[in-house]
C-alpha cells in the first residue's frame, strides 16, 4: 500500500520514471523493526520467517552491489557525451568562423574589381587615379603621400601637428582637425614592412580600405550569428548589405572617407557588446568580448570626429536597459568603464581635443552616475512606486548632464556651441534663418529627409518587410518583459525555446533599442542610413533564423493544432532559405552584371587644371575655390588653400563662406578684399556653380548667397532684388573695368576660369 501511495504521487508531479527508480528501493528496504518481546512470544513459529528476512537482505545486498559495480560507468558515459559536445560545438564555430571570413574576403574582392572596372583604376596615370576620390575625400589621401615622403616618420608627424601649408595664413595641427590617424598608422605600415616593393602606395591604401570593409561585414556576419545561433543568419546578413550596398556604405566613391575607416571598428564593437551582453557565457568568453570591446571603442573615437556623437546613441541604447533593469549591474559597470577610459585615451592621444569633453557621451555617462548614486533604491517597490522613480531618475540623469554639457561649452568653446543648437531648431521648423552656413548644411543630402527611394529599394530586396515582423515581434516581447520587471517578476536567465520570450535576451533587448534610436533618426537625415540600414540587414537575418522569435509567436497565438517548437525549428530553416533561394536568383545576376559593365569616368577639364597649376603656377602660391575642388587641388598639386571640405568646423565654413562670394552680386573691390584677407594668390570659379540649373532653385549656390546677403527677399511669391552690381562670377567674365584693375584671368577651359588677384592694383579704363 505504501508504494502504491508513493507511485501515485509522483505520477502527479509529472515524473513518475525518475522518482520511481528513486524510491522503489527505499520502500522495499523499509522493513519493521522487530522488538526483543515480539521474538520471544512469536517463538519458534517465528523461525522461518526471520530466515526469510535475512535471505531478502542478502539479495538487496547483491543488488546494491551491483549497482555500485555499475555506478563507474556514469562519469565514463558523462565524459564521452560532454566531449562529443565539444567537438560538435567546435566544428560548428570552426564553419561559422570560416564562412564569416569567407564572406569578408569575397566582398573585399568584389569592391576591388569593381572599383577596377568602374573608374579603370589600372590602366589610369597617377593623376587621374588620384581625381577619382570624390567629396573632397582626395584631401586625406595627400596626407598620406606626404608621411610616405618624410624623413624621418617622426618628422613628418611633427610637420602635420605643425601645418602651415594647408589653410592659408593659419597654422593647425592636422592630425587633430582632420582626425588623420589612419593616415599615419597605414603609412607606417607601408613603409617600415617593406611594401613598397610589392605593391603600389595608392593600391595600399585602397586595399587597407577594402580590408577594413571585409572585417565590417564579417562582423555583422558574427553579430547576426551570436544572436540566431546558425550562421545561416550571418550569411542572409552579407547578402543583404551587399544588395544594398548603395544604402549602407560610401565606399564605393569617396574611399578616404573617415566613415569608410571608423565603421567597421563600430561594427566590431556592436559584435562585441552582443556576446557581452548574452546570458550564459563563459568567463573566458566573457573577457574576451570585454577586451574587444574596449579596443575598437578607443579606435573608433581616434579615427572619426562624428564617433561620440554615435556612442552616445549607443549609451542611451544601454541606459534604457539599466533603467528598467534588463541589464546585470555589474555587466553595466563595466561597459562604462569602457566608455571612461576610451574616452580619456582618446582625450590625450588627439592633444586634449576638447570636442571630447564637451560631448553628449560624457554628459550621459556624469547624469547617470550622480543619479545612480542619490537614488540607490530605483529598482525597489511595487509597479506604480517603481515608474514614479524611474520618471524621477530620468530627469536627473538629462538635467544633469545638460547642465554639466552647458557649463563645458561655455568654457570649453564660447558661442561657437550655440551654432548646433539654431541648426536644429532650423532644421524642425521651430525657426527660420537666411545664415549662409546653416542653409547650405541643410541642402546638403546627408542632412535631408531621406527620399521614398530609399524605401522602395529595401522593400525590393524584401528586407524592410521581414524588418517590421521580426521588430514588431521583439519589441513586444521586450515591453512585456519591461512590465514583468516594473512589477517585481524576476528575470530567467536559462531559457529555453518553448519558453517563447524573445524579449528576455539582453543582446534582443539592447538591438531593438539600437535599431528604433537609429532609425528614427535616419527617418530625419539621410546619411544616418549608413549607420542604420547595415544594422536592419543583420537585425532581420537574426530574427527570421531565430526558432525563439517564431515561438514566441506562437505562444501568443496558443497554437495547438502542430507542435509549436517543431513548427519554429521548421520555420527558421525554411523562411531563410527560400528568401535566401529568391537573392540569389534576382540578385547574383546583377551583381555579377556590374562587373562586365564598361563604365567610364573621366575629367579632362580637371585634369588639365591641374595640370596646369602643377607645372606654371608658384609653388607657393594660395587658391580660393569651393570646398570639393580645393580638396582634390591640394592632393594632386600639394598647393595651399584656403578652405577645406569639412563640416564639423564653423570658422572654416566661415571662411568658405567667404570664399563663395565670388558666385554672390558682389563688387569686384569687396571680393579683392576677401581674397587677399584670406591670403589667396588665385581664385577658382567654377561654371557648374556660377551658372547652376536646378530643381529645387533653393538650395544652389548663388541663391543661398543672395538670401544671406540680402540682395534677394521673398514675399508672398514675388521675388526682389535689392543689388546693384551683378553678379561677379559672371561680370568677370566680360574682361573689363573695374574687374580687370583687380584680377587677371591665367587660365580657362569649358569649366573653369582661373584669375590672379594682382598684388598691384593697376586701374584701366
Amino acid at each position: 500500500m505504501t508504494e502504491l501511495k508513493c507511485r501515485k504521487k509522483y505520477t502527479l508531479d509529472g515524473d513518475k520514471e525518475e522518482e520511481e527508480s528513486q524510491h522503489e528501493p527505499e520502500v522495499q528496504t523499509t522493513k519493521p523493526v522487530k522488538t526483543e518481546e515480539d521474538e520471544v512470544s512469536n517463538g519458534r513459529n517465528g523461525a522461518g520467517k526471520q530466515q526469510k528476512d535475512e535471505d531478502e537482505v542478502k539479495e538487496e545486498d547483491a543488488q546494491h552491489k551491483e549497482e555500485e559495480s555499475k555506478t563507474p560507468e556514469s562519469p565514463v558515459k558523462r565524459s564521452t557525451r560532454s566531449s562529443a559536445g565539444f567537438l560538435q560545438r567546435l566544428v560548428r564555430v570552426f564553419f561559422g568562423c570560416l564562412a564569416a571570413v569567407a564572406c569578408g574576403m569575397l566582398y573585399a574582392a568584389y569592391l576591388s574589381a569593381y572599383h577596377d572596372r568602374k573608374f579603370w583604376f589600372s590602366t589610369r596615370q597617377e593623376l587621374e587615379r588620384e581625381i577619382t576620390f570624390q567629396g573632397g575625400s582626395g584631401l586625406y589621401y595627400y596626407y598620406y603621400k606626404q608621411m610616405l615622403t618624410a624623413r624621418p616618420f617622426d618628422r613628418g608627424f611633427y610637420e602635420l601637428m605643425m601645418d602651415n601649408r594647408t589653410v592659408a595664413g593659419q597654422t593647425i595641427n592636422a592630425v587633430v582637425r582632420l582626425s588623420l590617424y589612419p593616415e599615419l598608422i597605414t603609412s607606417f605600415i607601408y613603409r617600415f614592412t617593406g611594401s613598397e616593393e610589392f605593391v603600389e602606395p595608392i593600391y595600399f591604401y585602397i586595399g587597407a580600405v577594402f580590408g577594413l570593409q571585409a572585417i565590417y561585414v564579417s562582423a555583422l556576419f558574427v553579430c547576426s550569428w551570436v544572436m540566431s545561433g546558425t550562421w545561416v543568419a550571418g550569411m542572409l546578413a552579407v547578402a543583404w548589405y551587399v544588395i544594398n550596398r548603395p544604402d549602407t556604405t560610401k565606399v564605393d566613391y569617396a574611399i578616404p572617407l573617415r566613415d569608410n575607416w571608423a565603421l567597421p571598428y563600430f561594427s566590431c564593437q556592436v559584435a562585441a557588446l552582443t556576446g557581452f551582453l548574452t546570458n550564459n557565457i563563459s568567463s573566458a568568453t566573457e573577457l574576451f568580448c570585454y577586451l574587444t570591446m574596449s579596443a575598437t571603442t578607443f579606435t573608433f573615437l581616434l579615427v572619426w570626429e562624428h564617433s561620440h556623437y554615435v556612442l552616445f546613441l549607443q549609451g542611451l541604447c544601454l541606459f534604457f536597459l539599466d533603467a528598467f533593469d534588463l541589464l546585470p549591474s555589474r555587466k553595466m559597470a563595466e561597459i562604462h568603464m569602457v566608455y571612461v577610459s576610451a574616452l580619456l585615451l582618446a582625450f590625450f592621444s588627439q592633444f586634449q581635443n576638447a570636442a571630447l569633453l564637451s560631448s553628449p557621451l560624457v554628459s550621459l555617462l556624469i547624469g547617470t552616475w550622480v543619479a545612480r548614486n542619490y537614488q540607490q533604491k530605483m529598482k525597489t517597490g511595487p509597479f506604480l512606486s517603481r515608474v514614479m522613480k524611474l520618471f524621477v531618475y530620468f530627469h536627473l540623469v538629462f538635467t544633469t548632464g545638460i547642465t554639466f554639457s552647458y557649463l563645458v561649452k561655455k568654457v570649453v568653446q564660447g558661442d561657437e556651441s550655440d551654432f548646433f543648437l539654431k541648426f536644429l531648431e532650423v532644421k524642425f521648423g521651430l525657426n527660420t534663418t537666411t545664415d549662409f552656413i546653416t542653409n547650405f548644411l541643410l541642402c546638403q543630402k546627408s542632412f535631408q529627409v531621406p527620399g521614398q527611394d530609399l524605401f522602395l529599394r529595401l522593400t525590393q530586396a524584401s528586407v524592410l518587410p521581414f524588418y517590421l515582423l521580426v521588430l514588431t515581434v521583439c519589441l513586444l516581447s521586450t515591453l512585456q518583459t519591461i512590465y514583468r520587471r516594473l512589477s517585481g517578476q524576476p528575470m530567467k536567465t536559462n531559457l529555453k525555446l518553448e519558453d517563447g520570450r524573445i524579449g528576455e535576451q539582453p543582446e534582443v533587448i539592447y538591438h531593438v533599442f539600437h535599431t528604433l534610436i537609429f532609425g528614427g533618426l535616419a527617418l530625419l537625415f539621410d546619411g544616418m542610413k549608413y549607420l542604420w540600414t547595415p544594422y536592419v540587414c543583420m537585425f532581420t537575418a537574426f530574427g527570421v533564423c531565430s526558432p525563439e522569435l517564431w515561438m514566441t509567436v506562437f505562444r501568443w497565438l496558443k497554437l495547438k493544432s502542430i507542435h509549436p517548437v517543431v513548427l519554429s525549428l521548421i520555420l527558421s530553416t525554411a523562411v531563410p532559405t527560400i528568401i535566401g533561394f529568391s537573392l540569389w536568383r534576382e540578385y547574383c545576376p546583377r551583381v555579377l552584371a556590374e562587373l562586365s559593365e564598361v563604365q567610364e569616368f573621366y575629367d579632362p577639364d580637371k585634369v588639365e587644371l591641374i595640370s596646369w597649376i602643377k607645372s606654371q603656377a608658384p609653388a607657393a602660391a594660395a587658391f580660393a575655390g569651393s570646398p570639393h575642388l580645393l580638396g582634390t587641388v591640394k592632393l594632386c598639386s600639394g598647393a595651399t588653400v584656403t578652405s577645406l571640405p569639412l563640416y564639423t568646423d564653423i570658422k572654416l565654413l566661415r571662411r568658405t563662406e567667404d570664399t563663395y562670394q565670388v558666385y554672390a552680386m558682389r563688387s569686384a573691390e569687396d571680393i579683392y578684399k576677401i581674397l587677399t584677407s584670406q591670403k589667396a594668390n588665385y581664385v577658382i570659379i567654377e561654371e557648374s556653380i556660377c551658372n547652376e540649373l536646378s530643381v529645387n532653385k533653393g538650395c544652389r549656390i548663388k541663391d543661398l548667397l543672395d538670401i544671406s546677403n540680402g540682395h534677394v527677399v521673398y514675399d508672398k511669391g514675388e521675388v526682389y532684388l535689392f543689388s546693384k552690381h551683378g553678379r561677379f562670377c559672371q561680370e568677370i567674365k566680360m574682361n573689363y573695368s573695374p574687374y580687370t584693375n583687380y584680377f587677371t584671368r591665367v587660365f580657362w577651359n569649358r569649366s573653369y576660369h582661373v584669375y590672379k588677384v594682382n598684388s598691384v592694383i593697376s586701374f584701366q579704363y
